[in-house]
């Protein structure tokens, strides 16, 4: 029986990684969270397997250092937050033995038939071994595990959470003092206003704090920025080309309409020459 210790099992993301693993006859899932006594770190750590950093990325650095010097050299050190390159460099410069980082990109409840997809980051001294452990941990409550860098991963995430949320926040920070809007909000505008809420309200901190610690936040801003600036001069249109490649098959539709169309021009141009 293996051992896999939650660090911040209290925490939504912590409670439901405990829950699925603890069903798992084949593991001792064992949960610890603060005030991270001594004697209950090194009791949990005991034989471990692997330690699971279910902490918010700030606390990275803080928690590991008080892991680390109740883990066995083998001791796998592990994280599930949604930045990679910072919490890997801080567990890393802590930890001499395998370190793996994981990011599940789907929160405690999960829609049901949602896929369930976990990018697994191997660090330094990690082994084939223990990079295939971590993914088994997750594989056995169905989820599809894809290997990635750490780089390509905060580079996705800077595009698809930092620029949702900077965007959103731009957005509403554009239009919130100005009064005379509210005899014009449309159903489309408050669909997006209750989307943004919580990350703008209640997880605003955290948010914050991933977008600054995410190294390629900027260079998305300025790609963001180049956008809105064809936007400026009128140039709507390249944009939406771009953006159609979401919805394939409207692209296929819309193409195949312009062909037809212009197969009609022709045939009315080869009428009027005959006639």
């Amino acid at each position: 029986m293996k051992r896999v210790v939650i660090a911040g099992h209290r925490g939504r993301m912590g409670a439901m990684l405990l829950e699925r693993f603890s069903l798992r006859q084949e593991l001792d899932a064992v949960g610890v969270d603060l005030p991270f006594r001594e004697e209950e770190l090194a009791a949990a750590c005991r034989g471990a397997r692997a330690v699971i950093l279910c902490v918010p990325a700030s606390a990275i650095a803080e928690t590991a250092a008080r892991f680390v010097p109740h883990m066995a050299p083998e001791t796998i050190l592990a994280d599930i937050t949604s930045v990679k390159e910072l919490p890997l460099r801080d567990m890393e410069s802590l930890w001499s033995g395998p370190v793996v980082g994981t990011h599940p990109l789907f929160g405690p409840t999960p829609a049901e038939g949602m896929e369930l997809r976990v990018p697994v980051i191997p660090g330094r001294n990690a082994s084939e071994g223990d990079i295939a452990f971590i993914e088994a941990l997750f594989q056995g409550f169905g989820c599809v595990t894809f290997r990635a860098t750490a780089e390509e991963h905060d580079m996705a995430e800077a595009k698809i959470q930092g620029m949702n949320f900077i965007t959103s926040a731009v957005y509403f920070a554009m239009t919130a003092e100005d009064p005379t809007l509210l005899r014009y909000l449309t159903p489309s505008f408050l669909r997006r206003k209750d989307s943004a809420e919580k990350q703008l309200t209640e997880n605003r901190a955290l948010f914050t704090w991933l977008f600054e610690a995410n190294p390629h936040s900027q260079t998305m801003v300025l790609q963001y920025l180049g956008l809105l600036s064809m936007a400026a001069t009128g140039n709507v249109d390249a944009i939406l080309d771009k953006a159609q490649k979401w919805w394939p098959q409207e692209e296929t539709a819309r193409e195949l309409k312009e062909q037809a169309k212009l197969a009609d021009i022709q045939s009315t141009v080869m009428g009027l020459k005959k006639g």
